[in-house]
């Protein structure tokens, strides 16, 4: 079992700056793929960056590229998202998720919500326009 804790969401302007971290419980950590998600009110949960075990290979959203950086450090079990340039659109709960350790396998990027075993409970970032 993995449990995600996320931190860092919050209320900022538009062009401002945050950065989530997401906290993973248990030695598994660095054996497992790891995403961002959100899911803003009314629309469907979407992909908005992932890396892989290893932390050689990211993938980011089109909506996000150049503005956000997904990084983790497998010495402290953390994922971190750091949000640049935010938008109004770029409001929602972000989740942070993890895949099974099969991950450490392959040097790839998971980018689909049922390739991840294990969810946090989610942290709301809100951009003002």
């Amino acid at each position: 079992q993995v449990q995600l804790v996320e931190s860092g969401g919050g209320l900022v302007q538009a062009g401002g700056s945050l950065r989530l971290s997401c906290a993973a419980s248990g030695r598994t950590f660095s054996s497992r793929a790891m995403g961002w998600f959100r899911q803003a009110p009314g629309k469907e949960r979407e992909i908005v960056a992932a890396i892989s075990w290893s932390g050689d290979m990211t993938y980011y959203a089109d909506s996000v590229k150049s503005r956000f950086t997904i990084s983790r450090d497998n010495a402290k079990n953390t994922v971190y998202l750091q949000m640049n340039s935010l938008k109004s659109a770029d409001t929602g709960v972000y989740y942070c998720a993890a895949t099974n350790t099969n991950a450490r396998w392959y040097s790839i990027t998971y980018n689909q919500g049922n390739e991840y075993d294990y969810w946090g409970q989610g942290t709301q970032v809100t951009v003002s326009s």
